[in-house]
């Protein structure tokens, strides 16, 4: 069975990445348990989601500077004695949330530099996983990118190196590209600004992809192929790696085809 990044798939990426589920809540557990009294994790972890789920709730609803720990409770049926177990304030939640999105983007976005991926692939990597990150956790991009902006100037500062943090590691690969003389592009800062905006735009402006009926993976694929052109590479290799993703594409649908066809099989 192909595995992300070689197969570049919603699929692939949800097998190779823990972001959804009970799991991911383990992982948030362990991130932050020394901050916590509880420490059983048995317990706290399903009281993690509810807390966590909650803020994301009430946050659409009224915004996170009016929502208050009282309400908080009211929507989790935590009361406030056992809030304050798994946070100390409503500005350590904010923290709580910005440090779990940090993790699991140097994880995932980070994580790519050990895989010895060529350049082209590893920039595809990249654009594609962030899509995929922020179609699974749209609640906690949302947050970081909206909310943040009104907490104290240490916290803000925080979700400004989250966004910078991503950028740097955008024009790494760029610069990796110039020097080998796969890419051509005078200005890579203003290059990484752009394709982060457009990324960004995915967990800001969903409605209005709904509306043209663009899933992640053609919004993906466009930012990509754009980035390619801005990159300068030669239209040969935007046209083999669109065949290559075809290819994969075929054979996970054969692959997928055939599991099913051997689970539809009668017995004898």
């Amino acid at each position: 069975m192909p595995v992300w990044p070689v197969e570049i798939s919603m699929e692939s990426f949800r097998r190779s990445h823990n972001l959804e589920g009970e799991s991911f809540w383990h992982n948030v557990f362990d991130m932050h348990k020394d901050k916590m009294q509880i420490k059983n994790p048995n317990v706290a972890i399903k009281n993690l989601e509810k807390i966590f789920t909650a803020t994301f709730k009430l946050t659409t609803e009224k915004g996170f500077q009016a929502m208050s720990l009282r309400d908080l409770s009211r929507e989790t049926g935590i009361s406030m004695g056992g809030l304050y177990s798994y946070i100390g304030s409503k500005n350590d939640l904010a923290s709580v949330i910005e440090g779990v999105l940090r993790s699991t983007i140097e994880q995932v976005i980070g994580g790519l530099s050990t895989q010895n991926l060529q350049l082209i692939k590893s920039l595809q990597a990249i654009v594609y996983a962030e899509i995929y990150m922020m179609e699974i956790m749209r609640p906690w991009y949302y947050f970081c990118f909206m909310e943040l902006k009104g907490l104290p100037r240490d916290q803000q500062k925080q979700a400004l190196d989250l966004e910078l943090r991503f950028e740097v590691i955008l024009m790494g690969v760029f610069s990796a590209g110039i020097e080998s003389g796969q890419f051509v592009c005078k200005k890579p800062e203003l290059l990484a600004s752009q394709i982060t905006a457009q990324l960004q735009q995915w967990h800001l402006k969903q409605w209005k992809f709904k509306l043209r009926n663009v899933d992640a993976q053609e919004y993906a694929q466009s930012i990509f192929e754009n980035l390619l052109m801005c990159l300068a590479c030669k239209a040969e290799v935007i046209s083999d790696q669109r065949q290559g993703d075809a290819v994969a594409s075929s054979v996970e649908n054969v692959t997928r085809n055939e599991n099913i066809a051997e689970i539809d099989q009668p017995a004898y």
